[in-house]
């Protein structure tokens, strides 16, 4: 026969509130805000905005590229929140009318911002508003992406992902539009203001 004498019974008791605290805590959104902050969210709204890019699908992609840090600066030398490669920002910034441009600018969030988004949304553009498409040639380059897809390897859809030659690229995949996921549940109630 099963006894449980009265210090089991204790420890039982306080194994079933940590585990309830737990859960609790699993739910709770300011926990997970912590994991998926949002800095510069003004800023990456605005800019959202006006290149036509939902906020949320900005702030994943930016967790991602950079960790929200302005000055990250990757081995193949891209810069800043949403990792531009100096070549690519001098032709954008060409393009927005940003005159005397310096790849020292791309420390600066600001900068950073117009020129990755405005680049973003070209690629949504030149692959027909096909939001995977567009972050692959975000990640891996809108060559490769065009290859794979003329090559029938990659079908350009999420279900077929796995199917894409660098690994790289899908983990960027599968972790950006995860954390997109976050990201509209984390902060999709809040005001741009809110926190």
């Amino acid at each position: 026969m099963f006894v449980i004498n009265l210090r089991q019974l204790r420890w039982l008791l306080l194994f079933l509130v940590i585990i309830f605290c737990v859960l609790y805590l699993l739910q709770a959104k300011w926990i997970w805000r912590l994991f998926y902050p949002w800095p510069y969210r003004q800023e990456i709204t605005a800019v959202a905005i006006h290149s036509n890019i939902d906020p949320y699908l900005l702030a994943a992609l930016i967790r991602v590229e950079s960790r929200f840090n302005p000055a990250a600066r990757s081995d193949a030398g891209a810069v800043g929140l949403m990792q531009v490669m100096p070549n690519t920002a001098a032709s954008v910034a060409g393009e927005i009318g940003l005159s005397n441009f310096h790849p020292d600018l791309l420390y600066q969030p600001e900068i950073n911002l117009q020129i990755g988004a405005w680049y973003l949304a070209h690629l949504f553009r030149e692959f027909d508003g096909n939001i995977v498409v567009g972050l692959a040639a975000y990640n891996a380059g809108r060559g490769n992406v065009r290859a794979w897809i003329a090559t029938g390897q990659w079908k350009g859809t999420v279900d077929d992902i796995k199917h894409i030659p660098f690994p790289e690229t899908q983990v960027y995949l599968r972790t950006v539009l995860r954390d997109w996921d976050v990201y509209k549940y984390l902060y999709g109630g809040d005001t741009v203001a809110g926190n």
